[in-house]
């Protein structure tokens, strides 16, 4: 994306040099006059494309390779994400998906869940089309016992329905219910497979078999394409906010956007700006994004080479910070809280040194009895350092996690050695490795339900455990 942003942006910062000499649009100071209202438009809207990127690949478009189903349907995979999926940056490897794409506009929809074995992690993730986490249920959230829920949207209102254990109330009109289920072992998929069968969903009326409400508009979605994280943002940004009703939050940020021609479902033709104004949006956007890239940079503390920060969670988690919201979005769109599962993150050793397996092989050791603190499981992930999406390898083995530790080989001492290279270690080593690609690295621990009793991940940056440095082997 970055190589034929850069492109775009020269154009337009070419567009601005006329603008300069020209009189009829005035000095340049005028004519920049809405670059920061474009750039925080675009900081803002970010992590909303995003979100409808998946959307739109999941559930919109048939030809799509990622397609997966209609909305208000709990859609599974059987099998975790490999290199071929690519909808979403750094998916997890550990848990196989089951995705529900809910469209709330005629009525709520009510989502259950089986029983769970205690020992099995799960969890359904609630976000809505800001990438707030609006809600969970699952193994930490509300037990293994089955139970029925019912998400509502905008606007809803009534009594809760019998049956119903709790009523999640959505800020927007669509929203994505993220459901993870662990899998243990490639010979366990059958038993994830069994248990997804029990994760549905319906419409209210027909969960209370009663007639249906009228059927909403059909919806003209625009295509996705790259340009909406270009210049092209404020068109899909229009349409997007048509399902997102404004808050009070948000009644003065809407006005400043109206103002520079962005309203929920106000068509923006860019071809009707004058050369000014596209000057001041591709200035705004390019700052805007280099604004993004910085805050992830920074975000969280950085401890042994990773960084270990909570960027993930609900309005009120956020408080107004859009910025953080887009950075969380652009590291890993729909992450969970940190409560829910922790995720540090590195691209470079523990000495600073960017991590490049073209160039070096690596190591991770844990010490004797110092694994990640969970009550569920921990992983590392591999991911491409450009891309964030999972590499090919030859043993098509994309993480290490907990679950395998029976078929790793421990030292001498009890500490675990993990292998981090591009080509496979000898023979005695080999049962440790995690395949790298042959460039840049970038790393993703994750801890699924993190303990709150030290030894401790949390709080985020302050906790008692640390993770270990990723160092160049010897």
């Amino acid at each position: 994306m970055k190589r034929g942003f850069v492109t775009a942006l020269i154009l337009m910062l070419g567009i601005l040099g006329t603008v300069s000499c020209n009189k009829q649009e005035g000095p340049v100071r005028e004519a920049i006059s809405h670059k920061d209202d474009y750039q925080q438009a675009y900081i803002y809207a970010f992590p909303m494309i995003a979100a409808y990127k998946a959307m739109y690949q999941f559930n919109v478009d048939k030809t799509n390779s990622q397609y997966k189903g209609p909305f208000n349907k709990v859609l599974s995979d059987s099998q975790v994400f490999t290199p071929k999926d690519t909808a979403i940056v750094t998916p997890n490897s550990d848990t196989p998906y089951s995705m529900l794409e809910v469209d709330l506009r005629a009525e709520p929809v009510v989502f259950c869940v089986p029983k769970v074995d205690k020992n099995r992690y799960y969890s359904v993730q609630l976000t809505d089309m800001y990438t707030f986490n609006y809600g969970y249920v699952g193994s930490r959230a509300t037990g293994s016992d089955a139970g029925c829920y019912m998400v509502a949207g905008p606007g809803w209102k009534g009594d809760t329905p019998k049956g119903i254990k709790k009523v999640f109330n959505s800020e927007t009109q669509f929203g994505l219910l993220i459901y993870r289920t662990q899998l243990f072992n490639p010979a366990d998929i059958n038993n994830v497979k069994k248990i997804q069968a029990g994760y549905t969903a319906q419409p209210l009326s027909a969960y209370l078999k009663q007639p249906a409400p009228p059927a909403s508009p059909a919806i003209d979605f625009p295509a996705f394409t790259d340009d909406a994280f270009k210049t092209d943002f404020p068109r899909y940004l229009d349409f997007l906010l048509q399902f997102c009703p404004e808050v009070p939050e948000e009644k003065g940020l809407r006005a400043k956007f109206a103002s520079i021609g962005i309203a929920a479902g106000q068509p923006f033709d860019p071809a009707k700006l004058s050369d000014a104004q596209k000057a001041e949006l591709g200035l705004g956007v390019k700052e805007g994004y280099d604004a993004i890239e910085k805050e992830v940079a920074g975000v969280g503390k950085n401890i042994n080479g990773w960084k270990v920060a909570s960027a993930f969670g609900d309005r009120a988690f956020y408080h107004g910070d859009y910025l953080l919201r887009a950075a969380a979005a652009r590291a890993g769109v729909f992450g969970n809280d940190a409560a829910e599962a922790m995720y540090p993150m590195s691209t470079k050793d523990g000495s600073g040194e960017v991590l490049d397996a073209s160039k070096h092989n690596y190591t991770l050791t844990f010490p004797a009895g110092q694994f990640p603190p969970v009550n569920a499981f921990w992983s590392v992930t591999m991911y491409d350092g450009k891309t964030q999406l999972l590499i090919e390898n030859p043993i098509n083995r994309y993480l290490i996690n907990s679950p395998m530790l029976p078929s790793l080989k421990k030292n001498k001492d009890g500490s675990l050695t993990l292998y981090i290279q591009k080509d496979a270690p000898p023979a005695d080593k080999k049962a440790n490795w995690l395949p790298a690609p042959d460039g840049t690295i970038y790393l993703v621990m994750r801890l699924y339900w993190p303990k709150t009793q030290p030894p401790s991940i949390l709080p985020p940056g302050d906790g008692t455990w640390k993770p270990p440095a990723v160092t160049v082997a010897q």
